[in-house]
């Protein structure tokens, strides 16, 4: 049997809420569309994953916990028993701000792209946004990668807790602060070893919830790392907030550069109308420990900045490929975080690049 999300919606249609004594769908209690995926390989007999959001007036509903169960009840009924249910409740509260009033206390938004994965954008991300904090600046940083988030292990903060603080009325979360930086990621609350089945809608109204729904407070800088590609997620942030600019990462192969062109457009279309602030050029060349003067081109030579400069836009920072960057990344213990070392001072200089380009595109405009 092949499920659609018509069914679940059809059994849902046959739960009533006590609290308004009409059923699920009319009472407007069921937030987006549910999502249904196979399970491959099927687990303990179930073939189906059924998803559900259910929004609540409130969290001490009296209602809540036999709502659920009915619901539960109802697919599995409708759909059979062969199907993994998870009901996910939401709790309304103050309506949130209309999209051009988000974020309110934070100065500058900057997004960090590339059109291709593995180029090292989470790690620039991360080191710029401590680099920042080291500089002086109130920096916060949202890992936007729904899918594959990275940021928490990066700055070692995997198993923190993530609590709601309530303010003007509504419950929203708290960041977690590493290194002077305040930092939200999706990766807070789903299992690390399970894949996010969701659809492009429900990853796009989880990423609004991290941005509208959360104590951002007074910020200089707003760090976006943004997955890979040009996607749902990316035209949920253009929609949603008003960027300062992009920096564009990649690495000199040819590969990676034709990928980055796509990025640079994306953010270029007269439609998008975002700066771009500039290029950082990644793993620009291997430089071995015990040989700190040696320069190995091993993705080729200078791609990026050939780009930089053919597209007529600025040449950021090019970051040697240093094994203690990895090692620092998979630690908890970024780059930036030391300083002394040449890839603190390249993480350094790099943010230092992005606070120039900045000021130079505010006094633009």
């Amino acid at each position: 049997m092949t499920l659609y999300p018509k069914l679940i919606m059809e059994a849902l249609a046959t739960v009533t809420y006590a609290g308004t004594r009409k059923n699920l769908v009319e009472s407007g209690m069921v937030v987006d569309t549910p999502v249904v995926a196979p399970l491959n390989p099927p687990v303990e007999g179930k073939a189906w994953r059924v998803q559900v959001v259910l929004e609540f007036p409130r969290s001490t509903d009296p209602f809540l916990k036999s709502t659920v169960k009915a619901a539960e009840a109802a697919i599995r009924y409708h759909c059979g028993q062969d199907v993994e249910v998870e009901i996910v409740t939401e709790f309304k509260q103050a309506p949130r701000p209309k999209d051009e009033d988000l974020l309110p206390g934070v100065k500058h938004i900057v997004a960090v792209s590339s059109g291709k994965g593995g180029v090292g954008k989470s790690t620039v991300a991360v080191n710029v946004a401590i680099a920042l904090a080291r500089l002086g600046y109130s920096v916060g940083l949202l890992d936007t990668d729904i899918f594959g988030p990275s940021v928490p292990k990066m700055l070692g903060v995997e198993d923190a807790k993530v609590y709601a603080v309530n303010k003007d009325g509504r419950d929203l979360i708290e960041p977690v602060e590493r290194y002077g930086v305040k930092m939200l990621s999706i990766g807070f609350f789903v299992s690390p070893g399970t894949a996010t089945l969701w659809r492009g809608g429900m990853a796009c109204n989880a990423l609004k919830q991290l941005i509208a729904d959360a104590d951002w407070g007074e910020l200089d800088y707003l760090i976006l790392d943004t997955p890979p590609g040009t996607s749902d997620i990316h035209l949920t942030l253009l929609q949603t907030l008003k960027l300062t600019g992009a920096v564009i990462v990649s690495t000199p192969q040819q590969v990676a550069l034709a990928d980055a062109r796509k990025g640079i457009d994306m953010y270029q279309n007269e439609k998008v109308g975002v700066p771009i602030l500039g290029l950082v050029e990644n793993m620009a060349w291997f430089t071995p420990a015990e040989l700190p003067q040696n320069r190995y081109y091993i993705f080729g030579r200078e791609g990026c900045k050939q780009l930089a400069e053919e597209m007529g836009l600025p040449l950021l920072a090019q970051i040697p490929l240093v094994q203690s960057i990895c090692d620092n990344g998979d630690g908890g213990t970024p780059a930036a975080t030391s300083v002394e070392t040449m890839t603190g001072q390249a993480f350094l200089a790099l943010a230092q690049a992005v606070v120039t380009m900045v000021n130079r595109r505010t006094t633009q405009i």
